[in-house]
């Protein structure tokens, strides 16, 4: 027989856990009947930004609307789950509520658990398990750095994340649930002292249903939970630089040698389309002479993706591998350009935008967008576009697609000569 329960909760300051800074962390304390028990939020606000009535910081600053924000979604979800506990169990208690909203099993205590009989498998464990093997294959160049540095920082996301949402340093695999996904999206977006886009965080979320789904191939987990959160859509669109200032960065005399050569790298991509870490590790093994006419091109394994690119070498790009086959850091490393590694090189680009009057930041990337926009925009079909950029599929290409207003202007103005008179009159129907 089911009981009729009673369900306070109560969000208060802990001031006797107060830092150095003067903040204190929130609690909720949950009571059922009588008995409570408390749960952190994670965050802490400085007592005088704390109204005790409405139980919400009263500042107006963006870390305040997180607080409050992460303070109704706590009682919305702690509401939620004492329902569902409602019409599962007869009685519910204080713990049970607490463990259902922290994701950890309803009779969860601190003292270790026994050890499961089957395979098991903590999150993180499995995310070291998966970087250690990405990182031979990055020594041996299968995989890039750039890459490498991608996983490592997802791992250290998710590391927060776990701490935040379920007070512990690791979860196991089978702790995971649908909501895991969602809430660490969340946490991504809206929790971090600096969150991130939209694009950003479902990639993380990506990565790490990826590290999920290798549980389920050891049969530590009978299915991915994470399966069903969708990471498509809401790709940012980075618009390449124009023609015209592709040309002002080339141009501009520069005459601090560390800016000139990341200016000179930089042009390589624009020309070239490769990403920093193949432009990096490019030989003179990579230029490859091709057909009759002995055509050069600059052919190499892509390292994220292992399709080969296939470049043919510009103009601009031979006169950058001229310039450069005598230069020290060239012939001792066996390169044809000398590039800084990536934290400096995209410090140094920040210097040459406004060098150049450039009125946005510079990156590899806008490189490599910068190259595409200038091939498809002259007449390079979509799929040897694809080819050069080393993509697996012709979609990832078609992100890179984007019609000049020059073309748009050309293109209507044969429309509106063939509508219109001299007059502007529509022309008679024949």
């Amino acid at each position: 027989m089911k009981f009729k329960q009673n369900l306070s909760l109560l969000f208060w300051l802990y001031r006797g856990k107060a830092s150095k800074d003067g903040k204190a962390p929130i609690y909720v304390r949950i009571t059922i009947d009588g008995t409570d028990t408390d749960i952190s939020l994670g965050k802490k606000i400085h007592p005088d930004f704390w109204n005790s009535d409405a139980k919400l910081v009263t500042a107006t600053t963006a870390e305040a609307k997180i607080i409050n924000l992460k303070i109704v979604q706590a009682q919305a979800e702690i509401e939620k789950h004492f329902l569902v506990l409602q019409s599962q169990f007869n009685h519910v208690t204080p713990v049970m509520l607490k463990n259902a909203y922290l994701g950890l099993p309803l009779t969860h205590s601190k003292a270790k658990p026994e050890k499961a009989a089957g395979p098991s498998q903590s999150l993180l464990a499995a995310f070291d398990e998966f970087i250690a093997i990405f990182e031979k294959k990055a020594k041996k160049g299968i995989r890039s750095e750039g890459t490498l540095r991608h996983w490592r920082s997802t791992k250290r996301k998710v590391e927060a994340f776990i701490r935040f949402r379920y007070q512990r340093k690791d979860i196991e695999m089978t702790e995971i649930d649908q909501c895991f996904a969602e809430e660490f999206y969340d946490y991504l977006t809206l929790h971090l002292d600096e969150p991130l886009s939209e694009v950003t965080a479902k990639k993380l979320v990506k990565w790490t249903r990826q590290i999920v789904k290798t549980g389920v191939k050891k049969k530590v987990i009978p299915s991915n939970p994470l399966e069903g959160f969708v990471c498509s859509g809401g790709n940012k669109e980075v618009l390449p630089l124009e023609l015209f200032e592709v040309e002002a960065i080339h141009k501009k005399q520069i005459d601090i040698d560390r800016i000139s050569e990341v200016r000179d790298a930089f042009i390589f991509q624009c020309f070239t389309g490769f990403a920093y870490q193949d432009m990096y590790n490019l030989s003179p093994e990579n230029i490859v002479k091709v057909g009759r006419a002995g055509e050069k091109w600059l052919i190499k394994d892509r390292g994220k993706t292992e399709v080969t690119e296939m470049v043919p070498i510009l103009p601009i790009v031979q006169d950058l591998i001229d310039k450069y086959q005598s230069h020290p850091y060239c012939r001792v490393n066996n390169r044809l350009i000398p590039v800084n590694s990536n934290f400096r090189y995209n410090v140094y680009l920040k210097e040459l935008a406004v060098i150049c009057g450039i009125k946005r930041p510079l990156n590899t990337h806008l490189a490599r967008h910068t190259f595409a926009d200038m091939m498809l925009n002259n007449g390079v079909p979509l799929e040897d576009v694809g080819k050069m950029l080393g993509h697996r599929n012709i979609r990832t290409t078609q992100r890179y697609a984007r019609v000049r207003k020059q073309r748009i202007s050309a293109n209507v103005a044969i429309a509106k000569q063939k509508l219109f008179t001299t007059s502007g009159e529509l022309r008679p129907m024949n």
